[in-house]
C-alpha cells in the first residue's frame, strides 16, 4: 500500500464547468459507440462514459441520443480521436487527448496554447513513455481505509494508495476497471471519482511563477471544446492555484 500528494486539485477540475462537461461526455460516447457498438453491456469503454453521464446526471434521453447518432440511427457529427504530447514550463511533461471534426484546427488550437504558457508541443511518444493507463476508483477522506483496502485486494484491484489528507485511491488495470468498480459499489463502497486515467510514474515538482504558468496551461487545454483530457506529471504547491 503506497502514500502519495492530496488528489483535492484533480477532483476540483472534475467538478468545474458542468456545461462542457457536457460536451466532452456527449463526444466520449459518440466515440465508444461507434467503435464498439451501441450496447453498454457489450462495450466497455460506452458503459464507463454512460456511467460518468449519469454521474453528472445527464438524462437518459440525451445519452441515447448521443448512442444513436454514433451508431447511425440519427445523423450526427463523426470525431476523431487525436493524442498531442508535449512540455510546459519547468519541464512538465503533458499529454492531451482530444476529440475533434477538424485536427487543422484542434492542432493550431493546442500548439497555441502551449506557446501562449511557455511550453511547447512535442512529437508522437515524446512524453507518453513516461505515463501509464489504469483505473482509479477515488475515495475522499474520512471513508472506511480498512474495508476498502480488503474489498480492492478480493474483487482484483491492483493497489490501494493512501494519501496525506486522508483521501483512498484504488488501482486496477484498464481492463479490470468495470468489473471492480462494479464490484466495490455492490459492497457498498461507491467511490467520489471513477475513471480510467493515465498517470505518470514519476512526477516534477514546480513552485513559484514556473507552477502559476502551468496551471494556467493546464486549464486553457481542459477549457478547449476538443480536448478530452489533460495530463500531466507536474507536482504543484498549493501556491500554484493562487
Amino acid at each position: 500500500m503506497g502514500r502519495g500528494p492530496s488528489i483535492e486539485a484533480r477532483k476540483n477540475a472534475v467538478d468545474a464547468q458542468r456545461g462542457k462537461i457536457f460536451t466532452k461526455i456527449i463526444r466520449e460516447i459518440g466515440v465508444a459507440a461507434r467503435g464498439g457498438g451501441g450496447d453498454p453491456s457489450g462495450n466497455p469503454r460506452l458503459r464507463a462514459a454512460v456511467d460518468k453521464a449519469l454521474s453528472v446526471n445527464m438524462s437518459k434521453d440525451v445519452i441515447e441520443r448521443a448512442i444513436k447518432k454514433a451508431t447511425g440511427e440519427l445523423e450526427g457529427v463523426v470525431y476523431e480521436e487525436i493524442r498531442y504530447e508535449g512540455y510546459a514550463p519547468g519541464g512538465v511533461a503533458v499529454i492531451v487527448d482530444c476529440l475533434t471534426d477538424n485536427k487543422v484546427r484542434t492542432v493550431a488550437d493546442v500548439r497555441h496554447a502551449f506557446g501562449k504558457f511557455g511550453g511547447n508541443l512535442g512529437t508522437d511518444g515524446s512524453v507518453s513513455f513516461m505515463f501509464r493507463k489504469l483505473g482509479a476508483l477515488s475515495f475522499a477522506a474520512g471513508a472506511d481505509e480498512e474495508k476498502i483496502t480488503e474489498v480492492a485486494i478480493d474483487v482484483g484491484a491492483d493497489d490501494v494508495v493512501v494519501y496525506d489528507d486522508g483521501a483512498i485511491d484504488v488501482i486496477t488495470a484498464p481492463d479490470a476497471f468495470g468489473s471492480v468498480k462494479a464490484a466495490m459499489e455492490a459492497a457498498g463502497l461507491a467511490p467520489d471519482i471513477a475513471e480510467v486515467t493515465m498517470r505518470a510514474d514519476n512526477d516534477i515538482a514546480v513552485a513559484g511563477e514556473t507552477a502559476q504558468q502551468v496551471v494556467k496551461l493546464l486549464r486553457w487545454l481542459e477549457d478547449m471544446d476538443d480536448v478530452q483530457s489533460v495530463y500531466s506529471n507536474a507536482d504543484l504547491d498549493e501556491g500554484a492555484y493562487a
